[in-house]
Order: structure tokens, then sequence, then C-alpha cells
């Protein structure tokens, strides 16, 4: 099987992507072939493998982002096509799609899947000076939920008002784009001192979750980094 839309790669526009507004972003729908959506959707990990991060404190006095989180780790136990989906994403193809959109190839991939919960949100952000940027991919649709219960990538334009090391509200920007965020849609966008977004808060009955997958696309670890890195990963999935 085939997870990733080579065709559909192919035709974004790497220029235009990156003189997108207010900052570079994307949210193409049909990324992933409808056969591996569907694969990768019916077995997603449930919900009782997440950690739970509520309540965490942010830099900048911005609101906590609480949700249910599981990072990827390669040897977790996971259905045969998330694996195989997981080697598409560290393969070639995945990784020449992001060089030609982000402009460089000084990356590395760090992968984890987010659900949330109801009365949960993401408060405006612009995200780590670590990430060169993010690929979420949605896994909510029409058979678990509807769009009027959230979930939605906000893009947020502050016309160059805020310093990122700041909290402001989504009732303070000028402009606020929602994204597509159910099927098979998934959201890219470039990290910068402007790229505000977040998700308002969510409103789902109980026992619903936002699904996401998200594909971090990290400035390169130094060699000590790395070494923690894995240490905390082998520690946290033999616990």
């Amino acid at each position: 099987m085939r997870f990733l839309n080579t065709e559909a790669l192919d035709r974004l526009d790497a220029d235009a992507f990156r003189h997108q507004q207010p900052f570079p972003w994307i949210n193409p729908c049909g990324l992933l072939t409808d056969e591996g959506f569907r694969a990768l959707r019916e077995s997603l990990p449930s919900a009782d493998r997440f950690e739970s991060i509520f309540g965490k404190s942010r830099e900048y006095g911005q609101q906590p982002h609480d949700r249910l989180s599981l990072s990827y780790w390669p040897k977790m136990n996971l259905s045969p096509a998330w694996h195989e989906f997981m080697e598409e994403i560290k393969g070639p193809v995945y990784h020449d799609f992001i060089t030609r959109m982000l402009g460089t190839r000084d990356y590395e991939l760090q992968c984890h899947w987010h659900y949330t919960p109801a009365s949960c949100s993401v408060s405006p952000h612009c995200d780590s000076l670590a990430k060169y940027g993010s690929h979420i991919f949605y896994f909510n649709t029409e058979e678990d939920w509807r769009p009027e219960w959230g979930g939605q990538t906000v893009v947020l334009d502050d016309g160059g008002r805020f310093d990122f090391r700041s909290a402001p509200a989504f009732e303070d920007f000028d402009r606020a784009i929602d994204s597509t965020a159910m099927g098979n849609y998934s959201f890219l966008f470039v990290r910068n001192g402007n790229s505000w977004h977040g998700v308002r808060e969510i409103t789902c009955p109980e026992g619903h979750y936002r699904k996401v997958f998200i594909v971090v696309i990290r400035k390169r670890r130094t060699p000590l980094q790395r070494l923690v890195h894995g240490v905390e990963q082998w520690y946290r999935h033999s616990a």
C-alpha cells in the first residue's frame, strides 16, 4: 500500500507557499492516498496509551495547551500501516517534498499524535525556535466529528504588532483564517516570528477527541542533544 500521494505532493507550488501571508502556510487536501488515509485512521493508537498534558505552564504567559500526547518511537507497538507510513515519512519522497517547500535540507523530523478532548484549546503562539515548521495531518471525519465542535488550526494575522514572546488572545488579531480539519486534509506551515496560530476551545461531547498526527520539522540537534533525547525516549517507552 502507498500512503503518500506523490502526485499531490508534486503539484504544490513551493514559491506560492513561501510567499503566503501572513506567514508560509498551506492546507491541502489529499496528500495521503484514499486507501492510506483509511488504513491509518482505522488503526490510530488508542487514547489510553497517551500521556495526559494538562495545566502545564508555557513561556510568555500563554495559556496551557491541554491535550493527550503520544510520541512516535520506531519500536512501539503499532499497526503495520503506521510503521509503513513512517517509512515513507523517513524516505526520499517526503524528504524531497519538505526540502522543496521549506528550502532547506538541514533538518530532522520528530513525530507525535495529539488527541484533544472537550474544553481544551491551543492558545495563540508561534512555536519553538528549535522548529522550522510542522506538518499536521488531520484524522477526524464525519463519522466521529462535527465542524462546529472546532479543531481547526487557526492562522492568525497580527499585522506585525506582537512580539512572539507575548500572549495575545484570539480576538486581538486583525484576521483569523480557519483551516479545513476534517477528512484527508493536512496543514503545513513555517515557523517564524509572526507565525501565530492556535486552536479555539473544543466543544465536542465527552468521549470524542480532535485527532491529529504531527510531523515536526526541527533544526538539527547536536550529538549531545540527540543522546539526551534518545535516553528520554527510551525511558518513556520502557517505563
